[in-house]
């Protein structure tokens, strides 16, 4: 693996998945990594459920990626642009025990167009737990990439800092986190009370998880048309810069922000935080395998 880049470019694609128009989706996507090379970048993120949208109670939802098609694509345009793509998440039959089981699965393909790791979602949001199975029981690893050590997260893992700490005990410096997350995600109650409540949430949370992990962390959200229930705001956020790059709004579109790791380096250089978890009197749990 080449010298890992001092600075590098992002692409973070908003993408309006269509429900189960796969092909169109695909193609769409596919169009926005091929731009993001043009413009240098070196990564490219898709969000959670981006071929199909979440309809899990569409016949075709379970089988859509039975057949691995779209993931064998994927590489091979890595490989043709020479970009890392996570491109969001599959939804993939498993069998264990003799029982069918769906997972929710992200990956990390490589500029040679190489599957260098993967994460299925633990932490599952309350409608997905009716057709999804949680990997609870499998450990948080990271991944070495050519831009350096990378954790994946998908979408309500946000929600848990146990999991970044899992990682960043780890190493990873960059957490990568495909999402389907709309401003309906809420009790109606709450909602009535705050309708911009997820804004806000998401608005908070993903520059909080850059400063208290020193870690730059790519947020791909689901994105729509303006005035529906998408929230958009998928952004790529720094500690001590906070965005570095964020979507305008709810609309289907791409934002670039520059990465530049030694700004990771003057974070833990002045937080240190990495160096108290790691301590072995640290007085919280920090497991590296939750």
């Amino acid at each position: 693996m080449s010298e890992i880049p001092l600075k590098w470019k992002c692409a973070v694609i908003q993408l309006h998945s269509k429900p189960m128009q796969v092909e169109d989706n695909f193609n769409r996507a596919q169009d926005f990594i091929r731009k993001a090379a043009e413009a240098g970048a070196r990564l490219a993120i898709l969000p959670e459920y981006f071929l199909t949208s979440w309809v899990p109670n569409d016949p075709g939802f379970a089988d859509a990626h039975v057949d691995r098609e779209y993931l064998s694509r994927f590489c091979e345009l890595a490989k043709e642009c020479s970009i890392n793509i996570v491109p969001g998440t599959f939804v993939e039959k498993h069998v264990d025990d003799g029982k069918d089981m769906l997972y929710n699965v992200a990956y990390f393909i490589s500029n040679e167009g190489e599957i260098l790791g993967s994460y299925t979602k633990k932490n599952l949001w309350h409608t997905e737990k009716a057709h999804l199975e949680a990997a609870g029981n499998n450990p948080h690893t990271v991944i070495d990439t050519p831009l350096g050590k990378v954790g994946l997260l998908i979408c309500w893992d946000l929600a848990f800092p146990e999991a970044f700490r899992a990682l960043i005990i780890q190493g990873a410096k960059i957490i990568i986190i495909p999402s389907f997350w709309t401003l309906l995600d809420l009790t109606e109650r709450a909602f009535q009370r705050n309708p911009k409540s997820e804004a806000i949430y998401l608005g908070s949370i993903v520059v909080s998880r850059a400063f208290e992990n020193t870690s730059c962390i790519a947020f791909a959200n689901a994105g729509g048309p303006e005035g529906s229930v998408f929230a958009g705001l998928s952004q790529i956020a720094m500690p001590i810069m906070g965005d570095i790059a964020k979507a305008e709004g709810a609309h289907e579109q791409m934002v670039i922000g520059e990465v530049d790791m030694e700004i990771l380096q003057d974070a833990e250089e002045s937080y240190k935080v990495r160096e108290d978890i790691s301590r072995p009197d640290f007085h919280y749990p920090v497991y590296a395998k939750i």
